[in-house]
């Protein structure tokens, strides 16, 4: 049943895929569909200290709930802007002596607002919480066993007062977090920091090759009153030109997964099976698991598949030693898997994409800077090849390219790489997200060193080296004191 209205978009029955959206005027490529603020929203139990609640940015020095002492915020302005949400919370945390996980929490959270607000907090809200889907019953033992924990845990931490649910009701709210549960990323989009609920987007149906793509925007925070605060919210941008009385659709995972890979991630995790063009037609398969193509003929069937197992092999041990921080480790092995794969697999087979990847971010860190850089551009040529145009990810890819570019005194390539890249975010993050403006500010940077190169190489390079000596000067002393 809709129970509110938007004017750019309709909710409509999609057929077998249920409810949908559906554009109800034209867009352009950027231009943000609808905007919806979290309907409750919390902090992973793991980052509480380190995430404001309010405004789920990652800082340091933040302040503590003086009451339960688990919440943590930038400041007062943000304490008393969170306060309406939190304060069932803080009671019920202080009452049990120790804060539930974050499922616990945001479950408890969407059951206050929903007695508080009926499950609708606004004319545009097309649906109210309670009636999104939850898939229990298509869940598989050992996840409906971890539900039914958390329905035990949340009946121990619940403080509504005389107000009780049903175990089955209880279950119907976590199964519809687990299945419509957005994850939240802090202001840089580096970080997943925590999960909140929005009955809005949660109807927007996925698709592979998608029209749109859901961004964060932390909202302005700056006036100290908090009743000027913009809040935290999603924003639906089109991704290119959408006809009036298109569906609106987003990705619900990476594309850069084969197509049956993709069709059991979301049968596992949102119980459907994807039919939509690139899965059914098996679009980009080939690139994905393709061979390389050198001048001679290409690797054999067989070789290409001893590589691809090698490559998985070491790929779960170059994840083991970059989660221990042994960088030297993860570079021994990129270049060992790296020259396994040379001229057996293409670039934009997906096992030599993901070591390309993390060889990129390994060589920048230990500062083998011209290496990072011919990693990262082989890693954005194979990702233009198989990413929608206006692809976050691609945008994402694009920007540390160039800034590798750049470090390595590439600053030409660099330049060319970070406008790409400032052309694809203003699309996918628009103008006034953090990571667009901080971009601008690299891009502007860039712009005045290469015109510095244009103008006399000579005196551009002499520049970089005296600046890479007083940085590896800075590293010496540092590393001196470390040992002291």
């Amino acid at each position: 049943m809709t129970v509110g209205n938007m004017e750019s978009a309709q909710l409509f029955d999609a057929g077998k895929k249920g409810r949908g959206l559906r554009a109800t005027k034209e867009f352009n490529a950027g231009e943000v569909v609808f905007a919806e603020p979290s309907f409750s929203a919390v902090v992973f139990s793991s980052l509480a200290t380190q995430v404001c609640h309010s405004c789920f940015r990652h800082q340091a020095n933040l302040h503590r709930c003086g009451q339960c002492k688990f919440a943590h915020y930038c400041d007062r302005t943000c304490q008393t802007a969170c306060w309406d949400e939190h304060k069932q919370e803080c009671g019920a945390i202080r009452k049990i002596g120790v804060a539930p996980g974050e499922n616990v929490r945001l479950a408890a959270r969407l059951l206050w607002r929903i007695h508080k607000d009926t499950g609708i907090v606004s004319d545009s809200q097309l649906i109210s919480v309670d009636q999104l889907e939850d898939h229990v019953a298509d869940l598989p033992e050992d996840d409906l066993s971890k539900l039914k924990t958390d329905v035990r845990t949340f009946l121990e931490y619940w403080s509504y007062g005389s107000k009780q649910h049903s175990f089955d009701y209880i279950s119907h709210i976590f199964g519809i977090i687990k299945c419509n549960g957005f994850t939240l990323s802090d202001q840089r989009g580096l970080r997943a920091v925590g999960v909140g609920l929005f009955p809005n987007l949660c109807l927007v149906n996925h698709d592979c090759w998608p029209n749109c793509t859901i961004i964060l925007n932390h909202g302005n925070h700056s006036a100290v009153s908090s009743a000027l605060h913009s809040k935290m919210r999603i924003e639906l941008r089109a991704l290119g030109k959408i006809p009036e009385g298109e569906e609106l659709t987003v990705s619900y995972v990476d594309f850069l997964n084969l197509s049956a890979d993709r069709q059991k991630m979301l049968k596992e995790r949102f119980h459907f099976d994807c039919t939509c063009q690139h899965c059914s037609q098996h679009v980009k398969d080939d690139l994905m698991m393709a061979a390389a193509a050198g001048e001679g003929s290409k690797a054999s069937a067989d070789k290409v598949k001893e590589v691809t197992a090698f490559s998985k092999e070491c790929l779960e041990k170059i994840e083991g030693s970059r989660v221990e921080g042994d960088y030297h480790e993860v570079v021994k092995l990129c270049r060992e898997c790296l020259e396994k794969q040379e001229n057996v697999l293409a670039d934009t087979h997906l096992c030599k994409l993901r070591v390309l990847s993390v060889a990129s971010e390994a060589f920048s860190y230990l500062q083998f800077f011209s290496e990072a850089a011919d990693a990262a551009r082989r890693m954005v040529e194979g990702y233009t090849k198989l990413y929608h145009h206006n692809n976050a990810q691609l945008g994402m890819a694009f920007m540390r390219a160039g800034v590798t570019h750049w470090h390595a005194g590439q600053i030409e390539t660099g330049h060319g790489m970070i406008c790409k890249a400032y052309r694809i975010l203003m699309v996918t993050h628009g103008p006034n997200h953090s990571i667009t403006r901080d971009l601008e500010t690299i891009r502007m940077q860039s712009e005045k060193e290469l015109k510095m190169f244009q103008q006399n190489e000579k005196a551009y390079h002499c520049m970089r080296e005296t600046a890479q000596k007083n940085i590896s000067t800075d590293e010496d002393t540092k590393a001196l004191l470390r040992k002291k």
